[in-house]
């Protein structure tokens, strides 16, 4: 579990590395991280959407976003197939589940953005 505290002294700790990085390689740094990273106001208005998992296509977890859409479907279709309690009992747990990107998506997308300046500085400096 993602601890705020955790994830601001990592950001903290890479500002300051990035500041110490020589013009050009700060420049490098900048024109790499400027397509990698994430929005996490986009995060979150894809997570409106918690049911299909369209947030986790966004930061490439096809894994997750397919099996939030799979479970989506089959609840749907034990509902459609008069299966009512299991289908709602399917779909309420994924909304559960998804409800916690959502609230904390914030803290995912900051922690995700980190990940990516921390491998593209170690990309740098090799």
């Amino acid at each position: 579990m993602l601890n705020q505290d955790d994830v601001n002294k990592e950001e903290e700790r890479l500002r300051v590395e990035i500041a110490s990085l020589p013009d050009e390689s700060r420049k490098e740094f900048y024109l790499k991280v400027k397509s990698r990273i994430k929005d996490p106001d986009t995060y979150a208005a894809l997570n409106w959407f918690f049911i299909t998992g369209i947030h986790h296509f966004y930061l490439g977890k096809w894994f997750y976003g397919i099996l939030d859409l799979s479970l989506f479907l089959v609840g749907v279709m034990l509902v459609i197939m008069d299966y009512h309690l299991l289908g709602f009992s399917v779909i309420v747990f994924i909304s559960v589940v998804e409800l916690w990107a959502l609230f904390r998506s914030q803290i995912i997308i900051q922690d995700w953005n980190n990940k990516v300046y921390r491998d593209i500085l170690d990309a740098i400096k090799v």
